[in-house]
C-alpha cells in the first residue's frame, strides 16, 4: 500500500468536517499519494473556517457540480464549509500530473475544469451509499480508476523521469537534512539544472519553494501541538537561518507569528 495518508496540509482541523483518507492501491501509488474524501452538514447560517497550506502538490477533485484539477499552492488558503456538501480528492504524485496537464506551473494556486464524461455521476451515485465506509471506497475506487485508465501506455521515458520527481518530493518532505536544492540535486544524482527542470516539470514551482513548503508545514504541526514551543530550536532543527526567518516566514505565508497561530489553533478541537 501507499504511505499512510496524514493531516499536515490541513492546518486548523475541526470535527464538524470530517474527511477520511484512503491510501491509493499499489497499482497507481506511483501515481496518487493519497484520497480523500471531505464531507460535512451544517446547520443554516453555521460556517467553518479551514486555514490550508496544501502540498506542494496538484489536486484532481470530484465534487456533485463536475470535476476540477487544482494546481501547487504557494501560500495558504481559507476554505468556508457551508450547508451540506462532499468532495472527492486525488493528491497526485509528481508522476501522476502530466496524466492531466503538461503545464503544471500555469496553474500554481490555480486550478481548472477537466471535461470527464461519465466520472461526476459515477461518483456522486457512490456517495449517496448510507454507510460512509462503503461510500468511501466506492469513490474512491472510481477517482483510482480514472487514473489508472489514463496512464495505460504513457512514454517510457515519462515514467522514469516522473519517478526521479517522486524521489525528489520524498527527500524534500521527510526533510532528510535538505539543505537546499544543490543539496536536494545531489542527493538525486542530477544537476541543479535537472532538478529545476522536473520540479516545474512535475510539479509547477521551484525547489527552492518545495523546501520552504516542507519546512512551514512542519513549523505549523509542531506549533498547534505546542504554542510555547522554543522557537530558536524549532528554526534552528527545521533549517531556518534563525528565530527571526521562522517568524518572517511564517507570517508572509500565514498571515500570523508562530506563537500567535499556535495560541489560536491549539485551543481547538482537533478532529
Amino acid at each position: 500500500m501507499s504511505e499512510p495518508p496524514t493531516t499536515r496540509g490541513h492546518l486548523t482541523p475541526g470535527p464538524r468536517a470530517t474527511v477520511a483518507r484512503l491510501p491509493a492501491p499499489d497499482d497507481v501509488a506511483h501515481l496518487v499519494r493519497q484520497l480523500w474524501i471531505p464531507e460535512w452538514d451544517l446547520p443554516a447560517g453555521e460556517r467553518i473556517e479551514q486555514l490550508v497550506l496544501g502540498y506542494p502538490a496538484s489536486n484532481v477533485v470530484v465534487e456533485p457540480d463536475g470535476v476540477t484539477l487544482h494546481g501547487p499552492t504557494s501560500r495558504a488558503s481559507t476554505r468556508v464549509l457551508t450547508g451540506r456538501g462532499w468532495a472527492v480528492g486525488a493528491l497526485l504524485r509528481p508522476a501522476g500530473v502530466l496524466l492531466f496537464t503538461q503545464h503544471p506551473a500555469e496553474l500554481l494556486d490555480g486550478s481548472v475544469r477537466l471535461d470527464v464524461l461519465g466520472l461526476c455521476p459515477a461518483v456522486a451515485r457512490a456517495m449517496s451509499a448510507p454507510d460512509p465506509s462503503e461510500r468511501h471506497e466506492r469513490a474512491a475506487a472510481l477517482l483510482a480508476d480514472h487514473v489508472r485508465a489514463l496512464a495505460v501506455g504513457r512514454p517510457r521515458g515519462e515514467a522514469q523521469d516522473g519517478a526521479v520527481a517522486n524521489r525528489m518530493v520524498d527527500l524534500v518532505e521527510a526533510g532528510a537534512g535538505v539543505g537546499g536544492p544543490a543539496d536536494l540535486a545531489r542527493r538525486l544524482h542530477v544537476s541543479e539544472r535537472s532538478l529545476q527542470r522536473l520540479a516545474a516539470r512535475y510539479v509547477g514551482m521551484p525547489p527552492q519553494l518545495l523546501l520552504r513548503r516542507r519546512r512551514l508545514q512542519e513549523a505549523a504541526e509542531r506549533m498547534r501541538a505546542d504554542p510555547a514551543a522554543d522557537l530558536g530550536a524549532l528554526a534552528a532543527e527545521l533549517g531556518f537561518a534563525d528565530q527571526s526567518h521562522l517568524t518572517r516566514e511564517f507570517r508572509s505565508v500565514l498571515g500570523d507569528t508562530p506563537r500567535g497561530y499556535g495560541r489560536a489553533r491549539s485551543g481547538r478541537e482537533d478532529g
